[in-house]
């Protein structure tokens, strides 16, 4: 079988109607409201269940596969397979990324609830609650029937940024839900850009190439649906952080550590990457591994404690004016309701426990949980300290530390979840990692996209799905990477490349 690029339709039209339909169909399939709605204001409620649920889903899932093909497709076509010069095939990405953020901000959240428990939480501290002592349930009105049943009683882990941010909406929008979550998803397209705008010119930075590290990094399905399409607040920590590191790269220290302080009084993950900020600070002002050992021993120990009293003082402030607290550091592991095989500890107690449980009907999954996860804390603190001292030497591998730290710490953390990743993806454009790990990164983004439907509910447990996912992603890594011997997406010899389709110097082989 032969398929020629200039048969299918352009990513663009591709992108702007595949995200379409999924804009339209995520208020069926999406993570819909409990009461109230678009749906219920324009009496088409019945598209949320029963037979009109199952149509919704249908376009979501198909409109998902489609927008999900088309990304690899313009991987392919402007990034592993292109001739054009790097400057217009990271315009044309730019472009696609931009489509298809403009067509997701009147989407319904998908993917997941957690921006209603945003909403609550915000509420909370508007009405002179403590989210950091008390559940959502302590409040009862509109927003709180938005909220998952198990994060009810759950108090929050996030910092005083992240209560700021809910309370300053929550007052302007009072109990309008549809309007709350639509100023957090300008918030959250605002720390999108942010990340698009930082990621490229990090790549520049540091000799890789702008394009793949947009494409993969930030127009990644991962990053776009769970950070536009759900609204985390991983995109703002994301976005602040990536500013923090391009301030580090030109030398902008003082910048760079309050850039990524701000991120840390949103959520404390952020504060992982600011140990490699005192690498580059060393390289830059104690030299490098030639240099004296006085000088960068001092470099050290300065940038150091210029970090660490910056970083505090950001964070204090921050909480200061927020008029919050200090209890979110006490809540910060709290999160242990999630039990998915993205965390180490429950993948190995999901395989122990049936072993135990042929002996002892009253074997607890719970016990082998406890202990894996104390035994993955250890590992994690370790992990971290191995990898801040392996990832020293230079620009580059600081910043392949600061992925190699995060990839350590959502492994062995007690609780995983896909969005947290985009600490991670979002730089993997950036150090240039060999073409077969590059491969993998795709893969697997795909399979974490499709591990969760538009509801918010993972299908990891469903053993089939993920096998079914797994080779399709493996098909859509292949065909991003470029040509293979049985289906040929190029030209044939001596046309014009379509999309920056480079011409092969001989006709592909056909099956």
């Amino acid at each position: 079988m032969r398929i020629s690029a200039r048969n299918l339709p352009s990513c663009m039209a591709l992108t702007i109607g595949s995200t379409l339909v999924l804009s339209i169909s995520s208020f069926g399939a999406g993570a819909t409201r409990n009461r109230g709605g678009m749906l219920d204001a324009l009496g088409l409620d019945f598209l949320a269940y029963g037979h009109g649920g199952a149509v919704s889903n249908l376009f979501f899932f198909w409109s998902l596969v489609v927008l999900i093909g088309t990304w690899a497709l313009a991987g392919r076509r402007f990034v592993f397979q292109s001739t054009r010069p790097e400057a217009e095939r990271l315009r044309e990405i730019r472009r696609l990324l931009f489509a298809q953020i403009l067509c997701l901000i009147p989407a319904a959240p998908m993917l997941s609830r957690d921006v209603y428990s945003y909403l609550m939480q915000g509420a909370m501290v508007r009405d002179g609650f403590d989210p950091y002592t008390q559940g959502a349930a302590i409040n009862p009105g509109p927003m709180l029937l938005e909220v998952s049943f198990d994060w009810r009683n759950t108090t929050t882990p996030y910092g005083p940024l992240h209560l700021w941010i809910g309370n300053v909406i929550t007052h302007i929008v009072g109990q309008n839900v549809t309007l709350g979550v639509l100023l957090y998803k300008i918030v959250s397209i605002l720390g999108f850009f942010a990340i698009a705008w930082a990621i490229p010119r990090i790549a520049d930075r540091l000799g890789a190439s702008p394009t793949l590290a947009l494409w993969i990094g930030v127009s990644n399905p991962l990053m776009v649906l769970h950070m536009v399409g759900g609204m985390h607040n991983e995109s703002i920590m994301v976005g602040l952080v990536s500013l923090g590191l391009l301030c580090a790269l030109r030398r902008r220290f003082l910048l760079s550590v309050a850039l990524v302080g701000v991120a840390v009084s949103l959520k404390a993950t952020a504060a992982i990457a600011l140990p490699f900020i005192v690498w580059l600070a060393v390289r830059a002002f104690g030299g490098d591994r030639h240099a004296p050992r006085g000088r960068r021993i001092g470099a050290f120990i300065l940038s150091g404690a210029i970090g660490v009293v910056e970083t505090i003082a950001v964070v204090s402030l921050v909480t200061w004016v927020s008029g919050s607290s200090w209890g979110w550091l006490s809540e910060i592991s709290g999160n242990s309701k999630v039990i998915n095989p993205l965390a180490l500890p429950s993948l190995l107690a999901n395989l122990v426990t049936p072993f135990f449980q042929l002996g002892n009907d009253d074997f607890s999954y719970n016990t082998p949980l406890g202990i894996f996860r104390t035994i993955s804390m250890v590992c994690m603190l370790v992990g971290l300290v191995l990898v801040w001292w392996f990832f020293r030497s230079d620009a580059r591998r600081a910043l392949t530390g600061i992925c190699a730290a995060y990839l350590v710490a959502f492994v062995f953390n007690s609780v995983t979840l896909p969005w947290y990743y985009a600490s991670i993806i979002s730089l993997l454009g950036v150090i240039s990692l060999p073409k077969p790990l590059i491969k993998w990164v795709i893969g697997v983004s795909i399979v974490l996209t499709l591990a969760f439907a538009g509801s918010g509910n993972h299908m990891l447990y469903n053993v089939g799905w993920m096998v079914a996912t797994a080779l399709g992603a493996w098909i859509l890594a292949d065909l991003s990477m470029g040509p293979r011997r049985r289906v040929s997406l190029a030209h044939a010899a001596g046309q014009d490349p379509a999309e920056g389709e480079a011409t092969p110097p001989s006709p592909a082989p056909a099956a």
